[in-house]
Order: C-alpha cells, then sequence, then structure tokens
C-alpha cells in the first residue's frame, strides 16, 4: 500500500532500504526516543523490515518509509501492539527531517488511512514524557492526553488517542 502526501511517498520498506532505516534508526537523536536494545543496527533493521511486511500481510498496515524527493527519511504509520491491543500511530524521522511538519503530515495520512480505509475504532499514540516534539504533533492532530502506562522497559510513557467518531466530527 503506497501513499503520496503533499510532499512525501509513503510506501512499505523493503530490504533494499536496510542501510539507509538503520542509519536513520540507530541515529543517537533518533534512538534516544525509541526502546533500543543493544544490537547490530543492519541485522535490526533487515528484523524490523521484515516484521512490518509481516504486518502488512496480516493486518493490511504497518508504518511506512517515509521518502521525501526519493531519500529514506523515516518511518511512520500506523502499528498494532499486542501488550495494549490497540493500533498505535507513530513516527520516527531523521534529524534532518526535524521541523518541517513531515511528521505531522505522515500521521494525519497514517490516521486517514486507519479511519477511514480500515475502520478502526481508536488509534493511540505513545511517547516520553519529555518529548515535547512529539506531543506537539499528537496535539496538532487531535489526540488527547488519557494517561501514563509502561511499555518496554520504560516506566512513564504518556498516552495519547483518538476515536473514530471524533475523527470524523473533525
Amino acid at each position: 500500500m503506497m501513499l503520496a502526501t503533499d510532499r512525501l511517498t509513503l510506501r512499505p520498506l523493503v530490504l533494499a532500504d536496510a542501510g539507509s532505516y538503520a542509519a536513520m534508526r540507530f541515529h543517537p537523536q533518533v534512538a534516544r526516543w525509541l526502546p533500543t536494545e543493544p544490537v547490530d543496527p543492519a541485522e535490526a533493521a533487515r528484523a524490523t523490515i521484515e516484521r512490518f511486511a509481516a504486518a502488512w500481510q496480516q493486518r493490511r498496515y504497518a508504518p511506512w518509509g517515509v521518502f521525501l524527493e526519493g531519500r529514506l527519511i523515516g518511518h511512520g504509520g500506523l502499528n498494532y501492539v499486542r501488550e495494549f491491543e490497540q493500533t498505535e500511530v507513530l513516527w520516527a524521522l531523521h534529524p534532518d527531517a526535524w521541523g518541517h511538519g513531515y511528521a505531522t503530515e505522515v500521521a494525519r495520512a497514517a490516521l486517514a488511512y486507519g479511519f477511514n480505509t480500515l475502520g478502526l475504532n481508536l488509534i493511540f499514540a505513545i511517547t516520553l514524557p519529555d518529548n515535547h516534539a512529539s506531543q506537539a504533533v499528537m496535539k496538532r492532530l487531535g489526540l488527547t492526553y488519557r494517561r501514563r502506562v509502561e511499555y518496554k522497559g520504560f516506566k512513564d510513557i504518556v498516552w495519547f488517542d483518538m476515536d473514530r467518531q471524533t475523527w470524523k466530527s473533525r
């Protein structure tokens, strides 16, 4: 499933993207916000791309690769989180792409796909309490803060969400 926004191309990642994906995902400024265990970045990137591909087959959604003028700048989209039995909207961009509205653009496309095409009832987003940039994106999208949760070793994660009815009334 490929989508285009005003400025970006969103498409499932393929193994040929693994090098660029690893460079983005394991960049120190990106990795500080994401659950990361000590791993080989190239191997982890390939495993993630394979996991995303399986999710596309099983659920019809997973994070896309985010491309600007043909260059991979991050990932974003929808991800089913088994621990919560819900779907999250997520994004992670290379620091060179921060501050241009790309995260909001990707997340808005993902919400539309999730609510309008897939018919999901609820979509959430989570981040660390001090990740104010991601929380600003969540608020711009119209997600509402609900609670604090634990996730993948992080003891204090902020949870925002939106339901389909709220999406449709916007």
